[in-house]
C-alpha cells in the first residue's frame, strides 16, 4: 500500500490496514514501543495505559534494558531479552508488529532490538497510533495479561558497536558514523540537553539527521530513492559499514531502518551514541559541520 512496493526490505513495514486485518492473528503480537525524549514531559508507558491498538503490549525500552548501566535503555543481556519478550507472550515463531505514538521515532529502536536479539520476523506500523486513530480504528485502555511464553534469543554482535570500537575506528575508519541528530546538535551550536553531556559530534562523522529520510507530519518513510539519495550524499553509498549514532541510541535505529528498507543491510548501531560519548571526558569531540 502507498509506497511500500518500492523499497527492496517492504515487509519491514506494515501500514494501519494490515494491522487492522490481523488483530486476531495468533501469530501475530502488537508491540506499543513508544518513549519519548525527556525534555517533552510526555510518559510512554502512561501512554499507554490510556490509550493503545486492542491487544498490544507494552515494551517499555526503558525497563527491558541493561538497568545496572548509568546509560539510557542500552541493550540488555541476551537472557533478560528473552525474559522480557516471553513475559509478554511472545513467541518465536509470531510475526511482531512494532508501533509508537508519532509513527516514527522509538518504535525503530524496539524493531533493531528484536532484530539484535535473533528475530528477524518483526514489522513497524507507519503512522503510529495517530494515524490508527485518524483512520478511525478502535483504541482501548484495557491492558492485556498475555500468556507467558518462550523466546529464545540469540544475539548478533555484529548489530552493534560499542565506545571501544568507535573509539578504534576514529583511526582505522572501517565504519563509517553516522549522526542521526538534527544539524545544530551535530554541529555543537544546540546545547545537549542532559547534564554533563558536552555539545559536539564523534570526529570523522557524517550527520544525516533522521528527518531527511522521514516524513514527519504523516510518521512514514520517504520513498526508495529519496532515502538512496539522502544516504548517497552522506557517504553511506554501501561501499562501508555505517555505525549509526544519535543522542541515545533511539533515532539511530530510524536511520538504520530506513537502510535496510533500501537493502544496505551492512550497518550497526552505536549503542551508548552521544549521552556516552559526550558525557565522557577522555573521548574526543568535533564541533562544526564536519
Amino acid at each position: 500500500r502507498y509506497i511500500l512496493m518500492s523499497y527492496v526490505n517492504a515487509d519491514a513495514l506494515v501500514d494501519t490496514a494490515w494491522v487492522a486485518d490481523h488483530l486476531d492473528d495468533a501469530n501475530v503480537r502488537i508491540v506499543d514501543a513508544t518513549w519519548h525524549l525527556p525534555p517533552t514531559g510526555r510518559n510512554g508507558a502512561a501512554e499507554y495505559q490510556e490509550a493503545h491498538i486492542p491487544g498490544a503490549v507494552y515494551f517499555d525500552i526503558d525497563k527491558i534494558a541493561d538497568t545496572n548501566s548509568a546509560l539510557p535503555h542500552m541493550l540488555p543481556s541476551e537472557a533478560d531479552f528473552a525474559a522480557a519478550v516471553s513475559a509478554l507472550g511472545i513467541k518465536n515463531t509470531d510475526r511482531v508488529v512494532v508501533y509508537d505514538a508519532n509513527g516514527l521515532f522509538s518504535a525503530p529502536r524496539a524493531w533493531w532490538m528484536f532484530r539484535v536479539f535473533g528475530h528477524h520476523n518483526v514489522a513497524l506500523m507507519t503512522g503510529g497510533i495517530a494515524q490508527w486513530k485518524a483512520d478511525n480504528r478502535p483504541v482501548t485502555a484495557e491492558v492485556p495479561a498475555p500468556t507467558p511464553s518462550h523466546f529464545e534469543a540469540a544475539f548478533r554482535p555484529h548489530l552493534v558497536r560499542s565506545i571501544d570500537q568507535i573509539r578504534q575506528n576514529i583511526e582505522a575508519a572501517d565504519d563509517l558514523v553516522l549522526d542521526a541528530r538534527a544539524a545544530d546538535r551535530f554541529d555543537g551550536s544546540q546545547a545537549e540537553f542532559r547534564p554533563g553531556v558536552e555539545a559536539g559530534h564523534i570526529p570523522g562523522s557524517a550527520n544525516l539527521p533522521f528527518g531527511q529520510i522521514t516524513n514527519a507530519e504523516t510518521g512514514t518513510y520517504q520513498d526508495a530513492d529519496s532515502i538512496i539519495k539522502a544516504l548517497d550524499a552522506v557517504g553511506a553509498d554501501g561501499s562501508k559499514t555505517v555505525a549509526t549514532t544519535c543522542g541515545s541510541g533511539v533515532s539511530a535505529c530510524i536511520v538504520g531502518l530506513g537502510m535496510h528498507l533500501v537493502g544496505r543491510e551492512n550497518w550497526a548501531v552505536y549503542d551508548g551514541s552521544w549521552t556516552e560519548w559526550g558525557g565522557r571526558d577522555d573521548t574526543p569531540k568535533a564541533k562544526g559541520a564536519k
